[in-house]
């Protein structure tokens, strides 16, 4: 246990958040394979406890059983709180336990959590850390209220059963899990615009990031006082949006084997409903099976895209979409520098934006790859499979639980890089950081 101590006392930050990570996964998984956890004899094999763990640690939503019949009520407190503890964060946690209990966060534990929260300045971290738990309850209790209060009063439901009902699918929605009670997830509420709307909005707002959050609730009244970080957040969050609702509402208004059948309301709630999901949620009031392969690849693109930087979602992240697009809107331009709102992008920032959309390309690709060398199915379901592994999303046509234990692991590998971020496994992954002393002699080559 010294050495133990003494290990992670000399980790970088982004190694611990790994570390935590991994080790919630393992406890996760040991906690599903108790014989109680499953509602069959025998218990949970090792493959599908292990899957379901890192599933609902890392916020994903995948399920290769049954969640409502397979796993017992027990089991489904334990995925909850997966659940909670991988949308909050393992290390935002731990250093609210540490505040509560030493009345302070040391220098390391503060470092700890920025990493984690992704805090734009240092003396920022105690207050951040108090923000993503209240926030968090918040929304969550806000959720589940209109939830229980939908389930009691029109789905003949007793009182404790649309509590559970209300709580799990809030928590669930709000931290992007995509996890659900019912089998068939929320297809028995496409045309109920309470509940798709109320899971929508829990989605959005867990999908924001808590930073964007934090600086909404201060300089609410002052539009031009937010930050470029916020502003990229919030900006390119209503265009994929929208991007998704006028996509699917295009390519699926006819569809008999999605909304072809519903009415204009039930249409437009459902497109609406389904062009917030791929945010990294994992929900669906339609069967994506059915869906059309255009409806298909436009939701790969949003899930790879994801959600706010330092929220709940995963994916290579909004403002990396939009660092991305601006440095080639200003490559074609012709300006030396990038710029966005009247500031200018620096460089690092440029390159951190390029190595994340670049391992994450490169996951998404090897991870393809590697379940189509372990299964038959065509290319268009097994690509929207690992995307949707790599954004911590859940959607899938219907094949999750076709995979032998090789193609278990290969997703479990893309889920957990998508949780705990490529830029903050590069670094977990470097051997040291060093800085030369020198620059060698400047030279270009071709381009293009």
């Amino acid at each position: 246990m010294a050495r133990l101590t003494v290990w992670l006392r000399r980790r970088h930050p982004a190694q611990l958040i790994v570390f935590a990570f991994a080790a919630g996964v393992l406890v996760g998984t040991g906690l599903l394979l108790l014989p109680f956890a499953t509602t069959g004899l025998g218990g949970a094999s090792f493959t599908t406890a292990l899957f379901t763990s890192t599933s609902a640690l890392c916020v994903t939503g995948l399920v290769v059983v049954d969640t409502p019949t397979y796993w017992t009520h027990f089991g489904q407190v334990v995925i909850l709180g997966l659940i909670q503890i991988g949308g909050i964060g393992i290390m935002t946690l731990a250093s609210l336990l540490a505040l509560l209990v030493a009345r302070r966060l040391g220098l390391r534990t503060r470092l700890i959590a920025q990493a984690e929260t992704a805090a734009p300045e240092l003396q920022d971290v105690r207050r951040l850390v108090f923000g993503v738990v209240l926030l968090s309850f918040l929304f969550e209790a806000v959720a589940a209220s209109l939830l229980a209060l939908r389930f009691w009063l029109s789905y003949d439901m007793d009182v404790g059963s649309a509590v559970w009902y209300g709580v799990f699918h809030a928590i669930s929605a709000f931290n992007n899990a995509g996890f659900a009670l019912w089998s068939d997830s929320l297809v028995q509420f496409v045309t109920d615009a309470w509940v798709s709307l109320t899971v929508a909005a829990a989605i959005i707002a867990g999908g924001i990031g808590f930073p964007v959050w934090l600086e909404l609730r201060r300089r609410h009244a002052r539009p031009r006082t937010w930050s470029l970080h916020t502003k990229l957040t919030l900006g390119v969050t209503v265009v994929l949006i929208m991007l998704g609702f006028v996509a699917v509402a295009v390519f699926e208004w006819s569809n008999p084997a999605t909304m072809g059948g519903l009415g204009t309301e039930g249409k437009l709630v459902s497109a609406f409903f389904q062009g917030v999901t791929p945010r990294t949620a994992g929900f669906n009031t339609l069967d994506y099976a059915g869906m059309e392969p255009e409806t298909l690849f436009v939701t790969d693109l949003l899930m790879f895209v994801g959600a706010g930087s330092a929220s709940t979602g995963g994916g290579i992240k909004v403002t990396t979409f939009a660092l991305l697009m601006l440095m080639v809107w200003s490559e074609a331009r012709g300006d030396p520098h990038v710029t966005a709102f009247g500031r200018r992008v620096p460089a690092h920032a440029q390159r951190q934006a390029f190595s994340v959309a670049f391992i994450a390309t490169a996951a998404v690709f090897l991870g393809t790859l590697a379940l189509m060398a372990t299964s038959d199915h065509g290319f268009s379901d097994v690509l929207f499979e690992a995307v949707s592994a790599f954004g911590t999303v859940g959607l899938s046509t219907g094949i999750t639980a076709d995979w032998d234990g090789l193609g278990r692991l290969v997703l479990v590998v893309l889920m957990f890089l998508g949780r705990t971020g490529p830029y903050t496994l590069a670094v977990a992954l470097a051997l040291r950081e060093r800085q030369r002393l020198y620059r060698f002699p400047e030279e270009r080559p071709l381009i293009g």
